[in-house]
């Protein structure tokens, strides 16, 4: 594995995913050490370790990181600001309100068909816009099958259930084994279509993505999806890239959810290349997510209407495949909603006028 461009001499156990969690940086002075940081990254930290939202960035992922540029998409990311003791309109504690749609200890359920179980409260690396700040480093760690139990009987309990979203917290960062049984124990409820596994480790800590944890992963559910979260074509690395590969080519089908960041990648060249960059590596882009309003996280979020003009941008410049959809999980927990460009200009009659990605007008003509 070639190392990254900022990255130090490393340890000879540096590939080794346990290495880099154990070696995670957790405070000032080791980011001191490694980035030159502005007052508004050391007050975000010290603010950070007297109680907020946990800071952890594993030397991998931080050595992607410029040392020498605050606006580095990868530092906007990972290292705390000042600005998130900022409250602005609209922001929520539990923007999703899955407290309040919890059926069971540790799952959630907003949707009829679909349903959330959070395995862990720990990841490899706390991402300053998480969804789930409030909990995530909260303690406990994995989730045990005995805590899990009445999770697992609402489950059984309730057949119109067809779908499971593992989540957390980061699940892949717990012990292979640990893993294997809760994925087992959903595989043996019947009604169950699909399990998703969510995670950002082939990202944040691609060594964790081993070839016995893709093996385990091929084999232990009939129906398994991985979930990636790729947001910056940075993070596409030759070690990503192998922990990607070792996903694809066990017959894992792979899709990413990007969230859109401002001063990260809200701009049309750098979604394009991402997009494209995941392609090429048999990973479907599947939602462009509208940065939740998670309280303190208001500076990292763009308005609605630039994510539509994002769309417009990019619809017709990639393929459909390397286009996901532009969503908004709206607040309180409602459901999704998928945005996009405007491309019904008008309804007359038996014709539907059509803007298409050249802004040229088409009529579309409804049968008699």
């Amino acid at each position: 594995m070639s190392l990254p461009v900022y990255a130090p001499a490393p340890s000879p156990d540096y590939g080794d995913w346990r290495w880099q969690a154990r070696h995670s940086v957790r405070d000032l002075p080791g980011l001191e050490a490694r980035l030159r940081l502005t007052d508004d990254e050391r007050v975000g930290v010290r603010r950070a370790l007297a109680g907020g939202f946990p800071l952890a960035i594993t030397p991998y992922y931080l050595s992607l990181a410029d040392p020498e540029d605050p606006a580095c998409p990868i530092r906007k990311q990972v290292v705390p600001s000042a600005r998130e003791a900022d409250r602005v309109p609209g922001d929520l504690r539990d923007p999703l309100g899955e407290e309040d749609h919890e059926v069971a200890p540790e799952l959630v359920q907003r949707y009829p068909d679909r349903a959330l179980l959070l395995a862990s409260d720990r990841c490899a690396v706390y991402c300053r816009f998480c969804t789930r700040s409030r909990m995530v480093g909260d303690g406990g760690g994995a989730r045990s099958l005995e805590r899990l139990a009445p999770a697992f009987a609402y489950l059984e309990s309730h057949p119109e259930v067809r779908e499971v979203i593992v989540s957390g917290g980061d699940p892949a960062v717990m012990a292979t084994g640990r893993l294997a049984r809760i994925l087992g124990r959903l595989a043996s409820i019947p009604h169950l279509d699909t399990v998703r596994l969510a995670t950002r480790a082939p990202v944040t800590i691609p060594q964790r993505i081993t070839v016995e944890l893709a093996t385990m992963l091929a084999g232990v559910h009939p129906s398994l999806w991985v979930m990636t979260h790729f947001n910056h074509p940075k993070e596409l690395t030759e070690a990503s890239t192998l922990a990607l590969r070792h996903l694809t080519e066990r017959g894992l089908p792979v899709m990413n959810q990007s969230v859109l960041l401002r001063g990260v990648n809200d701009d049309a060249a750098t979604l394009e290349a991402l997009f494209r960059g995941l392609v090429r590596r048999r990973v479907r882009p599947y939602y462009l997510l509208q940065a939740d309003v998670v309280q303190g996280t208001g500076h990292l979020r763009t308005p609605l209407h630039r994510g539509v003009e994002l769309m417009a941008a990019l619809q017709g410049r990639v393929s459909g495949i390397a286009l996901p959809k532009l969503i908004v999980d709206t607040p309180g927990g409602r459901g999704k909603v998928p945005l996009g460009p405007a491309t019904v200009v008008r309804r007359r009659g038996g014709a539907t006028t059509l803007r298409t990605f050249r802004g040229e007008e088409v009529d579309y003509l409804d049968p008699p």
